[in-house]
């Protein structure tokens, strides 16, 4: 199977995992007896082998005897929904190559596709490209990846393609373009480097990553924040961007409409990150995943060999829900702004503790700071979720113990990230008021509480935590 050119791997079958030991859910098994014996002992589960989106155009097999490769080429995420960071599933055991134009994966009942009144509806899936290679007996089976990996640039460059023959399909002369350039306002003017900039059907700040109906086109801008959204369908679009480095959404104030064969520029965008004063901590980084904070080692007994020496992608790695109370046995997460690093000290994942017997109870954790003074005004607490699942977090300033919260995000979250061992799943956003008489000069205490216990997978990955000063004026 491959991936990536790091995910790579010889895969079990249907009947090892039929003689595996099943494990929290049916999609992860445990390999007792597999006809490969150097498989016995792994785990295998599909998800840890999804993808996001923008990444996904080429997956499939390579088979030594005889040497031919079976690939999944996607040149154009049009179709796809919620975004270019929506994940999903690539390939199973089997061999099994999927090619997934719609899920709720990674998202929950918020990406569901609802329909009322007779509502009419249509839309063109597609097309992929299935890609068959072969090399002699003499060459490495493995190079089969790369010339799928050629195939697959060429076809992302002939798209569209003018073999369709439907009115619902636009060829690439019916298509638009749509350029401009995006900077930030945030400390001081910025080129917005790397964003993501996209073109969605009209909704609010934020909706593309619950869209699910429409097409969506999106790029990343250049280093001067100079972006490029080529071949779009005529249609009426918002524009929408998220910018790494900062928090919060993008969405020009007008509808954007794509007339066949069009050239629509944008001119020059700014974008002014939410920000009332300024920046007295933070935790993280604000990218939208929780990939900075620490993934611990996996129980050596469930472990998958593939992501063993791959720490970008050791979240993949089944069980580590668990691995949180076998860090913390004695008491939940504290961390010490000034002192603490978020790499080592900020568990990726504020999960239950497993108290045995299939119990999981909720979890507090203390972010400790120190204020030299506290001036007259409000500050702000920004909390960005880069996933959440059957959860709810309670924020006490100094109180642990009070009775009403500051802020509830109340019940929130079905995207089931945790357990798909993804490092993040939909994004949330929560701008918190704190009043000057809640802080005092010297030592102070946030307490984070995920109130919602029941099981392992209900739980937040935070994405950035920011306390911000009183009122002030950007430059």
């Amino acid at each position: 199977m491959a991936v990536s050119d790091e995910r790579q791997r010889v895969m079990p079958t249907f009947d090892d995992r039929a003689r595996g030991e099943p494990l929290d859910y049916p999609e992860a098994v445990l390999l007792t007896d597999p006809s490969n014996s150097l498989l016995k002992g792994e785990v295998d589960d599909k998800y840890q082998y999804s993808a996001e989106d923008k990444d996904n155009r080429v997956h499939g097999w390579i088979c030594s005897d005889p040497p031919v490769g079976f690939w999944m080429i996607t040149p154009s995420n049009e179709f796809r929904t919620a975004g270019p960071n929506k994940q999903d599933l690539t390939s199973h055991a089997g061999p099994v190559t999927l090619s997934m134009f719609f899920s709720t994966h990674y998202a929950g009942i918020d990406l569901r596709i609802k329909f009322r009144d007779g509502e009419p509806w249509k839309k063109v899936f597609g097309p992929v490209f299935i890609y068959l290679n072969s090399v002699t007996t003499e060459d490495n089976p493995v190079s089969l990846w790369a010339d799928a990996k050629e195939e697959m640039f060429d076809q992302r460059e002939n798209w569209p393609y003018n073999f369709p023959n439907s009115a619902d399909y636009p060829r690439a002369h019916q298509r638009g373009l749509v350029t401009g350039r995006l900077l930030v306002h945030d400390v001081g003017l910025a080129h917005a480097n790397a964003a993501f900039v996209g073109l969605a059907p009209p909704g609010k700040l934020g909706s593309w990553q619950e869209e699910n109906k429409g097409y969506q086109f999106w790029t990343q801008t250049d280093d001067e924040g100079y972006f490029h959204i080529k071949n779009v369908r005529p249609g009426f679009y918002n524009l929408y961007a998220w910018v790494p480095g900062y928090i919060g959404d993008y969405m020009y104030h007008s509808v954007v409409y794509v007339l066949p064969g069009s050239r629509i520029r944008m001119g020059v965008l700014v974008y002014e990150p939410p920000r009332n004063g300024p920046t007295l901590w933070e935790i993280g980084v604000p990218d939208r995943t929780a990939a900075e904070f620490y993934v611990p080692e996996p129980n050596p007994t469930l472990m998958n060999q593939l992501y063993v020496s791959q720490r970008t992608e050791a979240f993949r790695q089944y069980g580590l829900w668990d691995r949180y109370t076998d860090l913390y046995p004695d008491g939940d997460l504290i961390y010490m702004v000034g002192a603490s690093n978020y790499e080592t000290d900020w568990f990726f994942a504020h999960v239950n503790r497993n108290v045995g017997n299939k119990t999981y109870l909720p979890t507090t954790w203390t972010i400790f700071f120190d204020l030299d003074n506290v001036t007259t005004g409000n500050y702000t607490i920004r909390l960005a979720l880069a996933s959440a699942n059957a959860a709810e977090v309670q924020v006490r300033i100094n109180d642990p113990r009070g009775l009403l919260p500051s802020f509830t995000t109340g019940l929130i979250g079905r995207d089931n990230a945790i357990a798909r061992h993804g490092i993040h799943g939909l994004y949330w956003l929560y701008s918190i008021n704190v009043l000057h008489s809640q802080l005092r000069a010297g030592r102070n205490a946030m307490y984070l509480t995920q109130t919602r216990g029941l099981g392992p997978f209900r739980g937040v990955m935070y994405d950035y935590i920011r306390l911000e000063g009183p009122l002030w004026l950007r430059n």
